[in-house]
C-alpha cells in the first residue's frame, strides 16, 4: 500500500535502498551482475575470459559440495560490507536530481529578475527618457531654427551685394554717381 508500484516510481535514494536489500538478501538487482557471476572487480592483470573461465570452474567444484551454502555466505557478506556500488550509484543520482532542480530554479530566479528589471524599465525609465529627450530635442530644434534664420539672412546680404557688384562691374558709371 504504502510503496509505489514500479520501480521507475522511486526516487534515486529508495532505488539505491532496495538493491542493498536485494543485495543482502542473495538477489541481484535487475540488469545487475552478481559478485558470484563475475561481475564484481576484477584485478587489472587479469583478462575478461581468464575471469569467466575461473569463475565457472569454482562454481563447477563448489557445485553439490557441502561448501557451496559457505562461499553463498561469502557472497552476501561481500555484497552487504564491500560493494557499495548500489548506494553510492543511487545518492549520485539523488545528488545529481537535486543538483539539476536547485541549478533551475536558480536559473529561474535570475531569468524573473531580467523580467521585472526590462518591466520596470519599459513602465518607469523609458517614459522618461522619452520625456527627457523631447525636451531636450525641442530646445535644440529651436536652437537650429533660429541658427537657420541667421544663416538665410547672411546668404540674403551676400546674394545683394553680389548683385550689386555685379550691376557695377556691368555699369561703372552707375557705381560712380551713386558713390558721390
Amino acid at each position: 500500500p504504502g510503496r509505489p508500484a514500479h520501480s521507475d516510481d522511486l526516487t534515486p535514494r529508495q532505488r539505491g535502498e532496495a538493491e542493498v536489500k536485494r543485495a543482502g538478501k542473495g538477489q541481484a538487482a535487475p540488469g545487475a551482475p552478481s559478485a558470484m557471476s563475475g561481475g564484481g572487480p576484477t584485478s587489472p592483470s587479469r583478462s575478461g575470459a581468464a575471469a569467466l573461465s575461473s569463475d565457472r570452474k569454482r562454481e563447477t567444484l563448489a557445485a553439490g559440495s557441502p561448501i557451496q551454502p559457505i562461499i553463498k555466505d561469502v557472497g552476501e557478506i561481500y555484497s552487504r560490507l564491500l560493494d557499495h556500488r548500489p548506494v553510492i550509484q543511487g545518492e549520485i543520482r539523488y545528488f545529481v536530481k537535486e543538483f539539476e532542480d536547485k541549478r533551475g530554479l536558480r536559473e529561474l530566479r535570475v531569468l524573473d529578475s531580467l523580467k521585472s528589471t526590462i518591466c520596470e524599465a519599459n513602465e518607469h525609465v523609458l517614459p522618461q527618457c522619452a520625456q527627457a529627450m523631447h525636451d531636450s530635442l525641442g530646445e535644440a530644434f529651436q536652437r537650429l531654427q533660429a541658427a537657420n534664420g541667421m544663416i538665410h539672412r547672411l546668404q540674403e546680404r551676400e546674394h545683394e551685394e553680389r548683385k550689386r557688384i555685379v550691376q557695377t562691374s556691368r555699369f561703372p558709371s552707375l557705381s560712380v554717381r551713386r558713390t558721390s
